[in-house]
């Protein structure tokens, strides 16, 4: 069995060490959060960052070429597929709306689709250490999505929400946004 970071390392010592060993590529300083929040067994993200491991491999030698991807691999949480279809239809959604800049998107929407099957927030779930990670990361690599969450909604429910509009269901029975009593719940106040 591979060996997870040891019991004695905190969550600030992982992310100094991958940041120690990254390529300086501007994605990684959100990789590097996600990954000591993961490694440290905070979030939701499954085994291998949802990615499989061969992916997962991957994108760590492209990203973290010093960094032991063994050490940071947690085990024990498998990637569930009781929702097959959402996680398709959430994939396919950000790898349509790829920013086209960066090699790693498509990592990245298989990183953002296993976060959304997390029940907290999308940031959270993620790992990443505050919303404004997420809503960088949003533009970064999903621009041309990231740029229609011009009302600041929640990550989560504002990919949800595409997708159900991409179907033609709107289950929101208020007229606009503005006027529903749930307005709290999927923005964030200004």
């Amino acid at each position: 069995m591979l060996s997870a970071v040891r019991n004695d390392e905190s969550l600030e010592s992982v992310y100094a060490g991958l940041m120690a060993s990254r390529r300086g590529e501007p994605e990684e300083e959100n990789l590097a959060r996600m990954l000591a929040s993961w490694s440290v067994g905070e979030g939701v993200m499954p085994d291998w960052f949802g990615l499989g491991e061969r992916s997962f491999r991957q994108l760590m030698i492209r990203h973290f070429p010093g960094a032991d991807p063994d050490r940071l691999a947690r085990f024990g949480r498998p990637l569930t597929f009781n929702r097959h279809d959402e996680r398709e239809e959430l994939h396919s959604l950000l790898l349509t709306h790829r920013t086209g800049v960066s090699s790693s998107e498509a990592w990245m929407a298989g990183i953002v689709t296993a976060g959304c099957l997390g029940s907290d927030h999308l940031w959270h779930d993620l790992g990443l250490w505050s919303r404004a990670d997420l809503s960088k990361l949003m533009l970064d690599h999903f621009a041309p999505l990231a740029l229609r969450n011009n009302k600041n909604m929640k990550w989560k429910r504002f990919l949800y929400k595409q997708l159900c509009e991409s179907e033609g269901i709107y289950v929101c029975r208020s007229p606009s946004c503005e006027v529903c009593v749930d307005y709290a719940k999927c923005f964030v106040p200004s």
